[in-house]
């Protein structure tokens, strides 16, 4: 084959350095936005970005050039470079890692809906809960020592 070919779609989610919730409902929409553009200009079309005050989620297709890790990255250290630059943020950071799932054509608009309905989802539940549940949902082995920094 001549040409090389893919269609892999990530569901990324990360928070924000303890879990603190340091992301206001004012700057969220901006940050979300943000989010987007940075994956698009690393060739990683993002196709939804929401989250809470200490977490975000980001359904993006991963660049055939462009590995996980870089596109990872770049979503963190530029959306970080920018957070300190809005007011009284000066201290942001993300945490050092992350949890990146993929996931099926027949199931984007699922998690469209999940990622934009967050509030919900978390109105008895919270960011270690869910992110427990997505390493459960897809069979990850994890030693709970190590996922929270």
């Amino acid at each position: 084959m001549s040409q090389s070919l893919a269609q892999i779609y990530i569901h990324l989610v990360f928070s924000t350095k303890d879990r603190e919730p340091c992301i206001s409902t004012v700057i969220q929409p901006k940050l979300h936005a943000y989010l987007a553009g940075t994956l698009n200009a690393v060739d990683c079309p993002a196709l939804c970005v929401g989250g809470m005050p200490d977490h975000v989620h980001l359904l993006f297709r991963l660049a055939r050039t462009v590995s996980l890790s870089d596109a990872v990255k770049t979503a963190k250290v530029e959306s970080s470079k920018w957070m300190k630059t809005q007011g009284h943020i000066g201290h942001f950071a993300w945490q050092s890692g992350y949890g990146a799932f993929s996931v099926s054509v027949s199931q984007l608009e699922s998690v469209t809906h999940y990622i934009q309905n967050q509030a919900e989802h978390h109105a008895g539940r919270t960011f270690q809960d869910e992110f427990r549940r997505m390493l459960e949902l897809y069979k990850i082995n994890y030693n709970e020592a190590y996922v929270w920094d």
